[in-house]
């Protein structure tokens, strides 16, 4: 979206409505042909594994009451992971997806959807072309229906008909969009176990950037994040979800998109100023090296409740 839709991010692209659909749609396709390519070569001598890494916050309604609510927080979901998965696992785009571009595609006057579609030998060329889903996720949002115009610029982000709220009281230790919210990674987890027939989960990405520079690198929020979100895939496990490994983001501070270094996301800071770049260990290294060296929490009365 934001490198063919919006252009914030590379190739800068502003083809509003179509482009993020179209990029998306050769991602997936490409990423099959990937797959079999593995598959008919090299995986009977190698035994290794191809599969997709995909980042998506979770969507919880604003009234779990409410069934409009309840729809929207499942567009969220599936305008987001689905959008990807659900082609990867069960062989299309997601209906939701389908319906509502391919609705607000027709009331704007095309004689085809802008969302793209899948050949039936596409179709059967896709599915099931994914050993592992790699999971990458940072948030959560509260969702609830909003009906935007048709006669508005079409784009990705009104075809979904719903607005995104926080919680006030939600930690945010980092930027603006990232907000604390670990009962979300749970609930997601389970959502993939379901839709997706319990695939093997590997976390490719999960952590949070801090704003506010500690001379001391004392990241408390980190190790907060950190502690609440792995304590939420630990309930996963114990719900049956297939996760196998995680992966903090980030071993160091880094290059992040169109933010550059103003967002650190490391466990290590770097001194970007020095010509050397050296390296400081923030406080979420010694915690997190516990983790590692305990292989779950050493202190077990602090979690899981």
């Amino acid at each position: 979206e934001k490198g063919y839709e919006t252009g914030e991010h590379a190739p800068g692209l502003k083809l509003g409505g179509c482009g993020a659909y179209k990029a998306a749609h050769h991602i997936i396709k490409t990423h099959a042909k990937v797959w079999h390519s593995y598959n008919n070569t090299w995986r009977r001598e190698q035994r290794g594994m191809v599969g997709i890494s995909l980042t998506s916050g979770w969507g919880e309604p604003v009234d779990p009451h409410s069934q409009t609510d309840r729809d929207a927080a499942e567009r969220y979901i599936q305008f987001h992971l689905g959008w990807f998965a659900n082609p990867i696992y069960r062989g299309d785009y997601p209906e939701v997806m389908k319906n509502y571009v391919g609705r607000k595609s027709a009331q704007q006057g095309l004689g085809t959807s802008r969302l793209p579609t899948f050949s039936v030998q596409e179709k059967t060329y896709i599915k099931g072309t994914s050993d592992f889903l790699g999971i990458g996720h940072f948030t959560t949002r509260y969702v609830l229906q909003k009906n935007f115009p048709f006669l508005q610029v079409s784009s990705y982000h009104t075809d979904h008909d719903l607005a995104e709220l926080v919680d006030p009281n939600w930690p945010a230790p980092g930027p603006k969009w990232l907000y604390s919210v670990p009962w979300g990674f749970r609930r997601l987890l389970n959502f993939i176990k379901t839709q997706y027939g319990n695939p093997l989960i590997y976390v490719t990405e999960n952590g949070v950037s801090e704003t506010l520079q500690c001379p001391q690198l004392c990241d408390e929020g980190r190790i907060q994040y950190l502690k609440g979100y792995i304590n939420e895939i630990l309930k996963a496990l114990n719900d049956g979800v297939n996760v196998k490994g995680y992966t903090a983001w980030s071993l160091l501070d880094k290059f992040e998109w169109n933010k550059g270094f103003s967002e650190r996301f490391g466990l290590y800071h770097i001194d970007f100023k020095n010509k050397n770049k050296p390296r400081y260990p923030k406080a979420s290294v010694d915690y997190y090296k516990k983790i590692i060296s305990a292989n779950g929490f050493p202190n077990q009365r602090e979690v899981m409740s």
